[in-house]
């Protein structure tokens, strides 16, 4: 008797292999010297757009896929990019506009912004996520289904 595959379906727990890149070739991230990323289809635990790719392949399928950025990180917020008085941040630290930081929330989640504006009396920061406004293009192998 042969193997049948079944297609993915939502609900289903499934591991895959994946390299994210930019339009320009960028890698923003990759499973690779990690292990599979394992989620639930259609749970809503990773972007829409990847949760979607994945539904009707096969374990050991492998496909290239391209999300638009309001089915990945949805596009940049203006009301996201905020100042902050320099004196509420350490003096000893060095502020330069590219670096991230990390801001608790009142609940005491860790957020992370990066610092688009450094002046002597206030920094600019935007909270929007790193990948806001971008296509993102995966490659994808399902290696467990």
């Amino acid at each position: 008797m042969g193997l049948i595959f079944m297609a993915v379906k939502n609900g289903d727990k499934i591991k895959v292999e994946y390299t994210g890149t930019l339009d320009d070739g960028t890698v923003f991230d990759t499973s690779k010297e990690k292990e599979p990323l394992e989620f639930e289809v259609g749970s809503g635990q990773i972007i829409k757009g990847f949760d979607e790719a994945v539904v009707g392949m096969e374990k050991g399928e492998e496909k290239s896929i391209k999300i638009e950025s309001k089915d990945a990180y949805g596009d940049p917020n203006p009301e996201l990019t905020k100042k902050i008085p320099r004196e509420h941040l350490p003096k000893e630290q060095e502020l330069k506009p590219g670096m991230m930081l990390r801001l608790k929330t009142p609940d005491g989640r860790q957020i992370p912004a990066k610092i688009t504006g450094v002046t002597d009396k206030e920094i600019t920061i935007d909270l929007n996520h790193p990948l806001a406004g971008k296509s993102l293009n995966f490659k994808v192998k399902i290696v467990e289904a």
